[in-house]
């Protein structure tokens, strides 16, 4: 059977709650694989939640539903403080990339007291604001930013990533509505460990089966090697998901 979008592949998923050091309840799932134990795990930020992004947009959904039987991933996806998601809303109110400093804690905390292995970020627009601002804690291994804006993360924020010292890697669509390939190899040239990936004819949104298949297969690439590249095939139970 083909992979498809709706493909809901076997997991261990549970509803989880994350808690901020500001006092906040966070709504969050953590995916991990069937009848194994991961060998990494992502934790994803979504995109801006004043342009409806939230912890089920569509990449993010579709990386909890592939790759803990694909790659052997724990996948951590949760709101940010006031976001609505199918899984519910998390507390709080919009921070504009601030107050959030907290929630990316609190994911970066639970994967710590969950003693899940080798959490890298995935950062996806906004997210990836957060995961520049925010992320650099000593248990990350490192951070792949899809369609990275940079209007919140400053130069100082990629001077402090170049220190920080973990890999970095930004994939940048060719047709993106904020930052396209060629300028963004310029704004991460001070990070000397940045990777910058242009994916041609993609857009900001990943919208696509193709370009999803892509962002996957670049995220799998780092956190769990043996895995890439991810088969387009499964021959086995699956479910479908009926909320596209």
């Amino acid at each position: 059977m083909e992979i498809r979008a709706s493909t809901v592949l076997p997991a261990r998923r549970r509803p989880v709650t994350l808690h901020t050091a500001d006092g906040l309840a966070l709504v969050g799932e953590l995916a991990l694989p069937q009848d194994r134990d991961p060998v990494a795990t992502i934790i994803c930020l979504h995109p801006l939640p004043t342009a409806e992004g939230m912890m089920d947009s569509h990449v993010l959904r579709k990386a909890s539903f592939r790759l803990p039987a694909l790659a052997d991933t724990a996948v951590l996806r949760f709101n940010t403080r006031g976001t609505t998601s199918r899984h519910g809303t998390s507390e709080g109110t919009f921070g504009g990339g601030e107050t959030e400093r907290h929630d990316v804690a609190a994911a970066i905390e639970f994967t710590e007291f969950e003693d899940l292995p080798a959490p890298w970020l995935v950062g996806w627009s906004f997210g990836t604001e957060l995961a520049l601002k925010w992320g650099r804690d000593p248990a990350v291994q490192g951070a792949i930013l899809l369609s990275p804006p940079l209007h919140r993360a400053t130069d100082a924020d990629l001077d402090a990533w170049a220190e920080f010292g973990r890999p970095l890697v930004a994939l940048v669509p060719e047709l993106d509505d904020y930052l396209r390939p060629d300028e963004a190899r310029k704004r991460f040239a001070r990070v000397p460990q940045a990777e910058v990936i242009g994916v041609d004819k993609a857009r900001h949104l990943w919208v696509g089966e193709p370009y999803v298949r892509i962002v996957l297969n670049e995220i799998v690439r780092r956190v769990a090697p043996h895995a890439h590249p991810l088969p387009t095939e499964w021959d086995g139970p699956y479910e479908k998901d009926v909320l596209l």
